[in-house]
C-alpha cells in the first residue's frame, strides 16, 4: 500500500509544478479582459469623437478606456510582484532552445508594454489642454501626474505623448496576436499543455 501510495503521489506532484498558481491564474485573466476592452474602447473612441453624433458617447467611452487602462496599471504592478516572488512552471521539455528565447522574450516585452501603454495614457491625460478629470469607473477621481498637468505649454507634450500612446499601444495589439498565434500552435499542432497551465481545474496549481 505504501508502494501504490507513493506512484500515484508522483504524477499529482508533477502537475502541481506544470501549472501556474491561482492568483498568478486570475491576473492573467483580469488583464487580457482589460486589455481586450481597452483595444476594442480605443479603436472605437479615436474615430467617433470625431464624428458630432458619436462624440458624447465617445467622452464616455473615454472614461471608461481611461478605467481600464488605470486598471491595468494596478493588476501589472501586482503581476510583477507575484511573479518576481514565485516562480512560474517550466516551459514543455520538447521546446526548441531558440522557441524558448522566443516565448521568454515575447513574455517580458508583453510586460513591458503592458506597463508602458497605461503610463503613457496617464501622462497624455495629464497634459491634455482640456485638464478633463479622470473618474475611475465613476467611483472616485484618479489624480493627474502633477509635473505634466502643471505644465504652461502643454500641447506639444500632449501631442507626442499621443503619438508614442499609440503607436506602443499598436506593437503590443501585434505581440497579443504573436502570443495568441504561439498558443495556438501549442494546442493544435504541438499538443502540448502550454494553455492548459493557465486554465483553471485539472489538477493542482504550482505553489
Amino acid at each position: 500500500m505504501t508502494i501504490d501510495t507513493q506512484k500515484t503521489a508522483q504524477p499529482n506532484a508533477a502537475v502541481a509544478h506544470d501549472r501556474y498558481s491561482t492568483v498568478a491564474m486570475a491576473l492573467h485573466w483580469l488583464i487580457a479582459i482589460a486589455v481586450l476592452a481597452m483595444f476594442g474602447t480605443g479603436l472605437w473612441m479615436v474615430e467617433a469623437i470625431d464624428v458630432k453624433e458619436t462624440r458624447a458617447d465617445a467622452f464616455a467611452v473615454y472614461q471608461w478606456h481611461k478605467s481600464l487602462g488605470l486598471s491595468v496599471l494596478v493588476l501589472m504592478a501586482a503581476r510583477i510582484i507575484w511573479r518576481l516572488t514565485h516562480r512560474p512552471p517550466a516551459l514543455p521539455m520538447g521546446m526548441k532552445p531558440m522557441e524558448k528565447l522566443a516565448a521568454h522574450s515575447t513574455h517580458a516585452a508583453i510586460y513591458v508594454l503592458l506597463v508602458a501603454v497605461p503610463l503613457l495614457g496617464w501622462a497624455m491625460v495629464s497634459a491634455s489642454v482640456f485638464g478633463l478629470p479622470t473618474i475611475w469607473f465613476g467611483l472616485f477621481e484618479w489624480p493627474h501626474l502633477p509635473v505634466l498637468s502643471g505644465l504652461e505649454n502643454k500641447k506639444p507634450v500632449e501631442d507626442w505623448l499621443r503619438l508614442a500612446h499609440g503607436w506602443v499601444a499598436y506593437v503590443l495589439i501585434g505581440l497579443v496576436v504573436l502570443h495568441l498565434a504561439a498558443v495556438v500552435k501549442h494546442t493544435v499542432i504541438d499538443r502540448d499543455d502550454i494553455l492548459k497551465r493557465m486554465l483553471p481545474g485539472g489538477g493542482r496549481n504550482k505553489d
